[in-house]
């Protein structure tokens, strides 16, 4: 009888402390990947924030497939509060913060010297269409381009932030920074304000499995000389 009460107690024990173990704490490269987000890197003097939105979706809630790359990769427009005073331009600056390369989250889109007068940039605007002055910086595929949306990969889903950050300078007109660590160099030391949109991305679920990159052709090597002759063997 008592070892039955004491394996009711050691049951019970554990039935209550069950609930502490339920969910895991997240990935260590998921909060790594968020530590490494470019408000982090490039802090705002005295803090100052911008309050940013997107007409495409809520802060926190998923990001509709048509601004992906799955569906059109339409631009979703972004409207934020005008900075401080001493505002001069602004870097916008998009990252998914749960996929880390090269010791940064991946980019997406990045522009600077988006003029000081600015707050708003419409949903469905063409590459073309940035206001004058503005620079395109890279992203993942390369320098120079334009807003490129989600492709999330299958599994858990990725936060995209899109981050605003009020600069107290104008770059030169030719800058031309060819990966992140380029694009963020000039800008330390001078934001003044900054503030993000977040939304998360996922797999589209009707979307074709990604075609595997053809095998890369063997070099050509150069033919073995044939052996040399040998004289007929002979008995002595």
């Amino acid at each position: 009888m008592k070892r039955f009460a004491s394996a009711v107690a050691l049951a019970a024990a554990v039935m209550v402390a069950a609930p502490a173990f339920a969910q895991a704490p997240p990935p260590p490269e998921v909060e790594a990947g968020k530590d490494l987000a470019a408000m982090v890197t490039l802090p705002a003097k005295d803090g100052a924030k911008l309050t940013v939105t997107t007409p495409g979706w809520k802060h926190g809630a998923d990001i509709d497939f048509k601004y992906t790359q799955y569906k059109g990769n339409e631009f979703p427009g972004l409207e934020w509060s005008k900075g401080p005073a001493s505002t001069k331009s602004y870097a916008i600056i998009m990252q998914d913060t749960d996929f880390v390369a090269r010791g940064a989250p991946i980019l997406h889109w990045s522009v600077v010297n988006v003029p000081a007068t600015t707050t708003k940039l419409a949903a469905g605007m063409k590459p073309e269409e940035i206001p004058k002055g503005s620079i395109y910086g890279p992203n993942y595929q390369g320098a120079g381009k334009p807003y490129l949306g989600p492709r999330t990969p299958p599994g858990p889903k990725h936060r995209y932030h899109i981050q605003v950050l009020a600069i107290d300078t104008v770059l030169p007109a030719d800058f031309s920074p060819k990966n992140y660590d380029e694009l963020i160099a000039p800008l330390k030391g001078h934001v003044v304000a900054s503030g993000s949109v977040m939304g998360l991305g996922q797999a589209d679920p009707s979307a074709p499995p990604p075609q595997p990159r053809p095998a890369t052709p063997a070099p050509a090597t150069t033919p073995a000389a044939p052996a040399p002759a040998t004289a007929p063997h002979t008995n002595h």
